[in-house]
């Protein structure tokens, strides 16, 4: 007789149920969901940690389904603040890459062209637009903003609670709001001026951090769909001994490991900056959206339709596959990106060349 017992003592915690900042005080230790039934924690790394170490805390905190903006924080927030000048405040932290933002100077300085606030005494802005679908803003304590301002790109900090905000949420369940800004003034000393290549390399941040967090959640999948298929007999044996079971749980795990490798191999050329930051990030962020929908399929046809409950912790992986697939550009959009920096002069360098 084939049996199959979930402990529903404690319902699933919804990632909204959070207080989300207070994973960030004391020991600044994040609480996730493991399973159905208790929380676990995963450390947030130094600011000053590589980013090789930041990668596997943030592919841990993907595979324990962290409820919390970790990546945002500690691969993107971060960096960018220390690169651009400003302070890092302590707690949760989101960002924003957007070219959608009407900007203006503050305090206008005489100009001869170009209309009034063009040029600024000072770097103090009104903003005004709206950010969509800004990862956790209802529980960030600030939003790192990149945009671009009558001057060129600038970086400034915002306090979610200065603007209006609508909230959402992506299949898995994580706030994704909607930040609406009229005439906000952001004061000088919260504004840096920074060079076009800081815009770039937070567009690569943030597309590495989702596919660390794409790789955490696959290890996941395999994990979860491992432990099912050995334990579940079906005809007096194992699924995990019959043939069809075996050849899919392969191809698991090997959808898996494209994911991973590709992630691990970005950490250097992410530091380094430049067309190897670009490419490397390009490959790990599509290979992360290409296999997430084999890696999610092949969970859930092994675990059968219990796989899809919410009682079953194969979800929190699966939908955050999904989800995070499309999220910071989708596997068209890096490929077309790679195509294009890959072109037939350099195409045998990229893949001879070590970075």
């Amino acid at each position: 007789m084939n049996t199959h017992t979930i402990d529903t003592d404690t319902p699933v915690i919804s990632a909204d149920a959070y207080d989300t900042a207070a994973f960030f005080t004391g020991s600044e230790a994040i609480a996730v969901v493991t399973n159905t039934t208790a929380p676990d924690a995963v450390t947030l790394p130094s600011p000053d940690a590589s980013t090789a170490a930041l990668l596997v805390a943030v592919q841990e905190a993907g595979r324990r389904a962290v409820p919390a903006p970790f990546a945002e924080t500690a691969l993107v927030a971060r960096p960018l603040l220390r690169r651009a000048g400003l302070p890092v405040p302590d707690g949760p932290l989101s960002y924003a890459v957007t070219p959608e933002l009407t900007i203006r100077y503050a305090h206008p300085a005489a100009s001869p062209i170009g209309s009034a606030g063009c040029l600024g005494d000072d770097d103090t802005l009104l903003v005004t637009g709206t950010l969509h679908r800004v990862p956790w803003a209802r529980a960030a304590g600030a939003v790192v903003v990149l945009a671009t301002a009558p001057s060129g790109p600038v970086l400034f900090t915002l306090d979610p609670d200065r603007a209006a905000l609508t909230p959402g949420a992506n299949l898995a369940g994580e706030p994704r709001d909607d930040l609406h800004l009229a005439t906000l003034e952001i004061p000088a000393a919260r504004v840096r001026r920074i060079p076009r290549e800081l815009l770039e390399e937070a567009g690569h941040r943030a597309a590495l951090g989702r596919a660390a967090l794409m790789a955490g959640a696959a290890e996941r999948c395999v994990e979860l769909t491992v432990a099912h298929t050995t334990a579940r007999v079906q005809f007096g044996r194992p699924l995990s001994h019959f043939q069809a079971v075996k050849q899919e749980e392969a191809r698991l795990v090997e959808e898996a490991a494209l994911v991973r490798a590709a992630v691990q191999a970005a950490a250097t050329p992410l530091d380094t900056g430049g067309p190897a930051a670009h490419f490397a990030v390009a490959a790990a962020k599509t290979q992360a959206s290409a296999s997430a929908a084999e890696i999610a399929r092949i969970a859930h046809q092994l675990h059968g339709a219990i796989g899809i409950t919410q009682l079953n912790p194969l979800h929190l992986a699966t939908t955050r596959l999904w989800s995070w697939r499309d999220e910071d550009g989708d596997e068209t959009d890096w490929a077309l990106r790679l195509a294009r920096s890959v072109t037939a002069a350099t195409l045998w360098p990229a893949l001879t060349t070590h970075p």
